[in-house]
């Protein structure tokens, strides 16, 4: 029962006391079926007291075999985006909505999004970053709570709030790498966006 299984990840989830409690919680966790079919659970990378977080969908092929999120094609071209502003990798946290592979890489299903969150909360909760981005269109509409497309959301600033946090994170999203990759012309768009999100991060 779904209910059932969200209760179960909000107590999972809000016992955690770092990321490595939570990334505990999570393999004790069978309430998402994605665990079934994907070979490694991929929680996350980078430090746990980092300034910017990202957030994307879903680990792919490369990710699952490596258990470490944005490590194939999109991540290299993820890491590019963050070096053009001199940001590096290693500073930065980077995770998804979900932490499972779905199988052949489909988007994750609402059910799969839903039981994954509260643990992707908790892990922004740990992490406290100053600003929170969400890669692509289904990492937005998860953590923001918005429903318009990527396009229409880029460019713009967001809050994320939980009841644990003690003050409203910036957020904003940008398109997903993948997607780039298919459709180089946005790229442009998001030379922009990493330049305003690292003028907030060095200057607010």
């Amino acid at each position: 029962d779904n209910n059932r299984q969200i209760k179960t990840a909000l107590e999972l989830a809000a016992a955690a006391q770092n990321i490595e409690e939570l990334r505990d919680a999570l393999s004790r966790f069978e309430g998402c079926q994605l665990k079934k079919t994907a070979t490694n659970l991929v929680l996350c990378d980078g430090p746990a007291d980092a300034r910017l977080m990202l957030i994307g969908e879903a680990p792919g092929a490369d990710e699952d075999r490596q258990g470490v999120p944005f490590v194939g094609p999109s991540g290299q071209l993820l890491n590019a985006i963050l070096d053009s502003v001199g940001l590096y990798r290693e500073q930065v946290m980077i995770s998804n909505t979900v932490f499972w592979r779905p199988p052949g890489n489909r988007t994750p299903t609402g059910q799969e999004a839903a039981v994954c969150k509260p643990f992707i909360e908790r892990l922004v909760e740990l992490v406290d970053p100053k600003i929170l981005v969400c890669v692509g269109a289904p990492a937005a509409h998860t953590m923001l709570g918005e429903t318009q497309g990527i396009s229409r959301l880029r460019g713009k600033w967001f809050s994320f709030q939980t009841p644990r946090l003690s003050h409203p994170i910036h957020a904003t999203a940008i398109f997903h790498p993948a997607y780039l990759l298919r459709t180089p012309i946005k790229k442009r768009d998001v030379w922009v966006d990493i330049r305003m999100i690292k003028a907030k991060l060095d200057g607010a």
